[in-house]
């Protein structure tokens, strides 16, 4: 059973829509036992990380999520949830991925990365069977994780950034499956399937 961490956040809701092409062996829930008994979880989110990191906690979930040692999969703002620290709030996150979330700062320009764009591989991924480097994933942030040694993908949004992360079996992307057609599909089936 794959489990969808429902932490009020309105992407969680959208990635379990777009499991149902996929599997139906998955539920969305808010309990930690359904989390822990999971065989895998999924971490979606977009907005503010600040009210999100708020909500793991007032829903008993924040440590259970720096604990559980099953594969796991965060989804854009749910990827930066997975670092250390982020910019965002500055705030101490689940720190699963020992990095820092950082804001693209352009005083001069648009500072949100939308839309569709390339990811360029930088290691091999499970996530990526069946994928070509240069395929398009919909994007839509402000802050980004720089490249270091977990980054399996880069994109570049005026720099380079880490569009995917992998340590163990945690995995984490930028971009939106969900919203990025077969190539979404193809990525979240290959996570099921791990």
């Amino acid at each position: 059973m794959i489990t969808i961490v429902d932490y009020c956040n309105p992407n969680c809701g959208e990635v379990a829509e777009f499991l149902k092409q996929i599997t139906s062996e998955y539920n969305l829930s808010k309990n930690e036992v359904d989390i822990c008994q999971a065989d895998k979880i999924i971490f979606p989110g977009t907005g503010n990380a600040r009210t999100a990191i708020q909500q793991l906690h007032l829903l008993n979930l924040f440590t259970v999520l720096r604990i559980v040692d099953k594969p796991m999969l965060g989804i854009g703002l749910g990827m930066q949830l997975m670092t250390d620290y982020s910019i965002d709030g500055n705030l101490s996150c689940l720190g699963i991925f020992p990095d820092t979330t950082s804001k693209f700062g352009f005083e001069d320009v648009n500072s949100v990365n939308k839309g569709m764009q390339p990811i360029h591989f930088k290691k091999e991924s499970a996530l990526y069977k069946e994928i070509d480097s240069g395929e398009k994933f919909y994007f839509n942030h402000s802050y980004y994780i720089p490249p270091n040694e977990l980054t399996t993908s880069t994109s570049q949004f005026h720099k380079h950034f880490a569009s995917s992360m992998e340590d163990k079996n945690c995995y984490g992307v930028q971009f939106h499956p969900e919203k990025s057609g077969e190539a979404g599909i193809m990525l979240l089936k290959n996570f099921v399937t791990l």
